[in-house]
């Protein structure tokens, strides 16, 4: 079985995920550090990292034996004060093509969030950096303010983030060594510091409204962000942001879609924090009904060992330390291994605790392929991995296993990622059988606690239960005590966590009774019936405000429907022909997007995340509010205020006007696509209609289907039409063999197709 892989990734807001990247064309060296994984992200123009100190040197040997006239470096500015700043220096006096992009981002973050030991600001590095000889050098940051009335050297000038593909076009013309400083804060030092009242905290969050979403992706390529999430709806996959995990960087609103919101004086709904687990119990909404009995387990004398598995980030770490903490106390001899290394960044984890009555019992730190009492999976993904499968003991070793799918950084790269989450649960049964115990970890803490970070502890809680932990309750209460970082909630996700293993079906009822709103989760799209799509794209058609277009499209999938009959009972093409028609047929023009942000969907979406008092910022990208950058010439948005929702509304009362010649977009290109793909589809579907058979239905689906790949708005839209054209014209070709499949394709039928 290939299994999916957690690989480290930035985190979300991370000024990496804009900084590292280059222009089409371009490569650039990577740096130390976090730079790293900017050949995970994109292993073909980020390439070749060196040790400390030696940061872009390798270019000063390549240059001269290559026709490539200019490359980029990346560089910390951590790294820069240690010993960085001596590469750029040996760079200067080789007088070689390159620019070095140092990210002053006031963290040594890989490392765990020290401040830079020199201390140097960015006038001080531009300052030694022009007293060295480099002549050309411009700052690109996300506060362009802070800058106003700064004493920069000469010819230094300071751009906003969004241009930073601008300024990096002109600087790789520069025949010498040349610098860009980008400046944006660490965004998981900066939300710590929020937490703590000591950096400002934006009064805003981003929301997508999922309806207007077309799940293209473009949001996630621009910004590279963990935080945007899948979620699949009948319509298909859309995105979401997660709240919880959101740095507040706003890079996903710049994605080339009108789906974006900008929600400001936005707070997030959550219930009261900070009553004991034993009030909520017993409140009026939840009154949890009979005893959770304390688990009974044998006096220990053997070394016992229980594997973490989870996400970097996420509170892995801190339940190893609880236990081994909780052993110590209770009297236990113990050791804890943390297995992290670039993983801390939203990568695997594991963290080996193991705990014994004497010391010479802990022989080894690392628990070994079958030594593991208790797996705690606190990621589906991770828990899966062949290193935490064969530590298990395979007789008597038990599994808590987190079962929400929780997306990777390859979602970010591709909006049709997926994972077989089935097949992945059986392999767990196999090496577990009857001792696992799988649990909705992540909706549960959300539903129960406000906040998935409780997860974890919720797992924990009812691995204890279940006899996994063989340590005192009381000793456990006093290590989270003892951790001083949110007590309250981690005890009561602690306790629920025990009261799954016990009764799950109670805990459910009672979660839905906390958080009557519906948590939205990513899960596999369900297989539904040709009838049951039919049904709701009907109804969808009614309210798009075009009758006719019912009429047309009820009438070609009868069509479809009675040529599946004659050679399958499968419904397989209907049901491709069913959700793709409908896909061209109602597109998501002007007049169908202000329908969808005027439908009462829309504001109960927000108030069920937000409380009330907000007002709205939307982005757009079409007719008077597109933009053209002048030096890449790409289309960019618009921020337009909480005024453009009457003018929404207005819209979606006229949009009988759609098509006439009162339609102010009829012109457009996007409309002109969207004709053509119309069109296109109708001749497809006819001439399978005229040629189907059963040796060609596998075929005649995927063609069907290909609508579904042109997902987006305006220049993204163009672009996956034009990839789904190239699509198109091979399975046509496919096709014509299949009818004849004793010659090749002739020159007639090439050019049919």
């Amino acid at each position: 079985m290939n299994k999916p892989q957690r690989a480290p990734s930035f985190c979300s807001g991370c000024p990496h995920n804009r900084s590292t990247r280059v222009p089409a064309g371009s490569r650039a060296l990577a740096g130390i550090g976090c730079h790293t994984m900017a050949m995970l992200a994109d292993p073909l123009t980020t390439t070749t990292v060196s040790h400390m100190g030696a940061e872009g040197v390798m270019w000063l040997g390549q240059q001269p034996f290559t026709s490539e006239p200019h490359v980029f470096a990346n560089l910390g500015d951590g790294t820069f004060s240690h010993s960085g700043f001596l590469a750029v220096r040996q760079a200067i006096a080789a007088g070689v093509p390159m620019t070095y992009k140092i990210l002053y981002n006031g963290f040594v973050s890989m490392t765990g969030g020290q401040s830079v030991e020199t201390g140097l600001s960015p006038l001080q590095i531009l300052a030694g950096l022009a007293a060295e000889g480099v002549k050309k050098m411009a700052v690109v940051t996300d506060e362009v303010e802070k800058y106003q009335g700064m004493a920069l050297p000469a010819g230094v000038q300071v751009y906003d983030r969004s241009e930073l593909e601008a300024v990096q076009l002109e600087f790789r013309q520069y025949p010498n060594v040349s610098v860009i400083l980008y400046d944006q804060p660490c965004a998981t030092e900066r939300r710590r510091l929020r937490k703590r009242g000591k950096w400002a905290d934006p009064n805003r969050r981003s929301f997508i409204n999922p309806a207007v979403c077309e799940g293209c992706g473009d949001c996630g390529k621009v910004s590279n962000c963990m935080s945007i999430e899948p979620l699949e709806t009948e319509l298909g996959r859309k995105r979401r942001i997660n709240q919880s995990s959101c740095n507040k960087d706003f890079t996903c609103t710049e994605g080339f879609c009108p789906s974006f919101v900008s929600v400001e004086g936005a707070v997030l709904k959550k219930r009261a924090s900070g009553q004991s687990p034993e009030r909520a119990a017993t409140g009026t909404t939840l009154a949890w009904q009979g005893d959770v009995p304390e688990p009974q387990w044998p006096v220990l004398t053997q070394t016992h060992s229980v594997l973490i598995a989870g996400i970097g980030g996420t509170g892995v770490v801190t339940i190893g330390q609880t236990l081994a903490m909780a052993a110590h106390l209770d009297g236990f001899f113990s050791s804890n291994l943390d297995v992290t290394g670039l993983a801390q960044k939203y990568g695997a984890v594991h963290s080996h605790v193991r705990w014994a009555p004497q010391p010479q019992m802990l022989h080894a730190t690392r628990i070994a392929a079958g030594e593991a009492q208790s797996l705690i999976g606190c990621d589906l993904l991770v828990a899966c991995s062949d290193d935490s499968l064969a530590a298990i003991e395979p007789a008597h070793g038990a599994a808590v296993v987190c079962s929400d799918l929780i997306p990777t950084a390859a979602f970010a790269r591709n909006p049709d990622w997926s994972v077989n989450t089935a097949q992945l649960m059986d392999e767990l049964r196999a090496r577990v059988g009857e001792r696992l115990l799988l649990l909705e970890g992540q909706r549960l803490a959300q539903e129960l606690m406000g906040d998935p970070i409780a997860a974890n502890m919720f797992m924990l809680g009812a691995a204890w239960q279940l006899g996994q932990i063989p340590l005192s309750y009381a000793a456990i209460e006093r290590a989270i005590e003892l951790n001083g970082v949110a007590i309250a909630m981690n005890k009561e996700a602690f306790l629920w966590g025990r009261r799954a293993a016990v009764d799950l079906p109670q805990v459910e009822r009672l979660a839905k009774a906390r958080s009557p709103a519906k948590v939205l989760q990513f899960v596999p799209r369900k297989n539904k019936s040709a009838q049951e799509i039919m049904a709701h794209r009907q109804q969808h058609l009614q309210e798009y405000g075009k009758p006719a277009l019912q009429t047309r499209y009820l009438a070609l999938l009868e069509r479809v429907r009675l040529a599946e009959q004659a050679v399958s009972d499968q419904g397989r093409l209907t049901a491709a022909v069913a959700h793709n028609y409908h896909r061209v047929l109602a597109v998501k023009d002007e007049w169908e997007v202000a329908r969808l942000y005027a439908h009462p969907d829309f504001q109960r979406a927000l108030e069920e995340q937000f409380e009330s008092g907000f007002r709205l910022q939307f982005y757009l990208g079409s007719g008077p509010f597109a933009r053209r950058n002048t030096t890449t010439g790409a289309v960019q948005k618009s921020a337009v205020g909480a005024w453009m929702m009457q003018v929404f509304k207005t819209l979606a009362k006229l949009r009988g006007l759609r098509g006439t010649w009162l339609d102010p977009f009829r012109w457009s290109a996007e409309r002109a696509l969207e004709q053509r793909l119309l069109q296109q589809y109708e001749q497809d579907i006819e001439r399978i209609l005229a040629e189907l058979h059963a040796g060609n239905l596998d075929l005649a689906v995927q063609i069907a289907t290909l609508p579904e790949s042109v997902r987006g708005y305006g220049h993204v839209k163009e672009r996956q039409a034009e990839q789904a054209d190239e699509a198109r014209r091979q399975k046509w070709l496919l096709w014509s063999v299949a009818q004849e499949p004793t010659s090749s394709p002739t020159p007639q039928a090439q050019k049919r197709a």
